[in-house]
């Protein structure tokens, strides 16, 4: 329970919820004892009245005598529909409180997980795949609502139950409750039992369809790859034993499932023939009445359920505890990436890198070694380099997503370190490598960074990505729908529209990481005129592999392997004939070769 203990605070918030639903569970219980104890009354008055009958046999009080005993059985079945009807009223109360407060706990612990997921840094998304995080805030919490829910709902019903009835059945014969309940943790261990066995094999079911949708979604995105190669006979195969151990594992969970009912039958079964059969000893020996015996099989027929589900119980606590202790796993992850000043203010743009050296956390790899430049507000700097040689890790520390290992990064002459992170944020316009569209329209996807944007302003946004003429050609132009991951779009367009939603917060920063990489040439060169409009009056950082990009920068950095090998102008560095000009020699070559093909 260590591990659920983090659960208290929220049955403290709806301590309410969970005190009225216990009184609710108790009346109705109360009212769940009546029809026993009316039955036995009633068995009991059958059995007086048949003999009075019988004994007033051709007297005028035989009639009486009968009108009298069907009245009563009339009161008597009267008392027992509503106390059936009542129970059935406040069991819905209690469910409508205790269920409804699972529910609200559900809600808040998605909430407080979702919002602590939204705190976290880049490294821990780089540690952690999307669907182990996706796992713990569905799947994980809906075994812990069946804690707060179903389990605590039953844990009371069974404890006031047993307070309630075991002490009447006691009252009555305590041999024939000792006889009447020996089948009953028999019930509860198997039912615990078997249970355990359940979860296990729907636990294996479930990776078995996770592996199989993960199958078919990878089969079905690549499809075009699994045509051009004609594997698809291949594919069918592998579809088939996926499918098939699917299909296994599901039939060995309907066969234990088989089991889960004829087993409780059985048990139940036992305790009411030891109750018969230990009541008639009694009944024959004058010390019970056959509305005893009648009684006590309502007791034991009431217990079963409540005892069933103590195994049932037991298993939700392990598995909600499990599912807990791995949701604490990541809410125990602190982020590391915070202000020590939360400094706010108006960012103009100057930046700089002092002796900065970076190494990844997770991986162990140093991505930059004793990088140092400086950039004025207004300027633009280019970064060149060959993959792998660190120059996107320059963009995420000036954006704040990981801190220098070794160095600092300034901002307007402040340590980054001190400003209000989403004060920082704010300030820049980032066009990433890898562009993530959403599954909206193309115009709310250019207005992502800016709730106040205009019409006029996502236009000229649009304008200025060479993207109005394409938008032109979809039906619905700007309000077009994109599939997932902005898969209408071909590469050039998303990025078209990436650059378009960073233009449009009007930073004071741009960074622009290897965003031409999926234009042609003709495409690029609209677009880096259309830069050289936007990049007035802010500071730019141009990333890129293409020297053709790094033209528009005053200035130009040439990365190998995290270190700074080259600085300077265009001019500057084609005359020093170092790796700056062997690279746009071989790029001016390239273009030359594809125009005359």
């Amino acid at each position: 329970m260590r591990d659920l203990a983090h659960i208290n605070k929220y049955l403290l918030k709806y301590k309410y919820h969970l005190l009225l639903g216990t009184v609710f569970i108790i009346i109705a219980n109360l009212f769940g004892v009546v029809p026993a104890v009316i039955v036995r009354h009633s068995f009991d008055l059958i059995q007086e009245s048949y003999q009075l009958h019988n004994l007033f046999d051709g007297l005028n009080l035989q009639q009486t005598t009968y009108d009298s005993f069907i009245l009563s059985i009339f009161v008597f079945a009267a008392i027992i529909i509503a106390s059936a009807l009542l129970k059935g009223v406040f069991m819905f109360f209690m469910r409508q409180t205790i269920i409804v407060m699972s529910r609200l706990v559900e809600f808040d612990l998605k909430n407080e997980i979702y919002e602590h997921y939204q705190t976290l840094p880049l490294s821990f998304y780089r540690r952690n795949n999307t669907g182990d995080l996706m796992n713990r805030i569905s799947e994980d919490v809906s075994k812990v609502r069946m804690y707060i829910g179903p389990a605590i709902m039953y844990g009371i019903n069974l404890a006031t139950m047993f307070i309630i009835m075991i002490p009447f059945m006691l009252s009555i014969d305590v041999e024939l409750t000792l006889y009447s309940l020996i089948p009953l943790p028999f019930l509860s261990f198997s039912i615990y039992f078997v249970n355990n066995i359940i979860n296990q094999r729907s636990e294996e079911i479930q990776r078995s369809q996770s592996g199989l949708s993960t199958f078919v979604q990878e089969a079905f995105s690549g499809i075009r790859v699994i045509k051009s190669f004609v594997r698809e006979m291949d594919y069918d195969k592998s579809f088939n034993a996926a499918s098939d151990d699917y299909k296994k594992k599901s039939l060995r969970l309907a066969f234990v499932q088989a089991l889960f009912f004829p087993l409780i039958m059985s048990l139940i079964g036992l305790s009411v023939i030891l109750t018969v059969y230990v009541g008639s000893t009694g009944v024959l020996k004058g010390e019970l009445s056959t509305g005893n015996i009648a009684e006590f099989i309502i007791y034991v027929n009431m217990l079963t359920w409540p005892v069933t589900s103590l195994g049932w119980i037991t298993s939700i606590i392990q598995s909600a505890a499990a599912s807990q202790k791995r949701i604490n796993e990541f809410l125990e992850v602190k982020n590391d990436i915070i202000s020590e000043k939360n400094i706010q203010k108006e960012i103009t743009g100057d930046l700089k890198f002092s002796h900065v050296s970076f190494t990844y956390p997770d991986s162990g790899i140093q991505a930059l070694k004793d990088i140092s430049f400086e950039v004025s507000s207004g300027q633009s700097i280019a970064i060149i380099g060959t993959t792998g040689s660190g120059k996107s890790t320059i963009a995420n520390l000036i954006c704040r997503m990981y801190d220098a290992t070794t160095g600092e990064v300034r901002l307007d002459g402040i340590s980054i370190k001190d400003f209000h992170i989403p004060n920082i944020r704010r300030a820049i316009g980032y066009v990433p490598q890898d562009v993530f569209l959403f599954s909206e329209s193309i115009k709310a996807n250019i207005a992502f960074g800016n709730s106040q944007i205009t019409d006029e302003q996502i236009m000229e946004a649009a304008d200025h990505a060479d993207l109005t003429e394409n938008m032109s050609r979809f039906p619905e132009g700007m309000d077009t729908v994109l599939g997932e991951r902005g898969i209408t779009l071909s590469g050039g367009q998303k990025q078209r529209v990436s650059i378009a939603r960073a233009i449009a917060r009007s930073p004071k920063i741009l960074i622009f990481d290897d965003c031409l990489s999926a234009v042609d040439t003709k495409t690029e060169n609209s677009i880096l005129n259309s830069m050289k409009r936007i990049m007035v009056d802010k500071t730019t950082v141009i990333i890129s592999h293409r020297v053709s990009s790094a033209q528009l920068a005053d200035k130009i950095i040439v990365l190998d392997d995290g270190m700074i090998k080259e600085q300077g102008s265009h001019q500057e560095l084609i005359s020093q004939n170092g790796i700056y000009k062997s690279l746009y020699d071989k790029q001016i070559q390239g273009e030359e070769s594809v125009s005359e093909f």
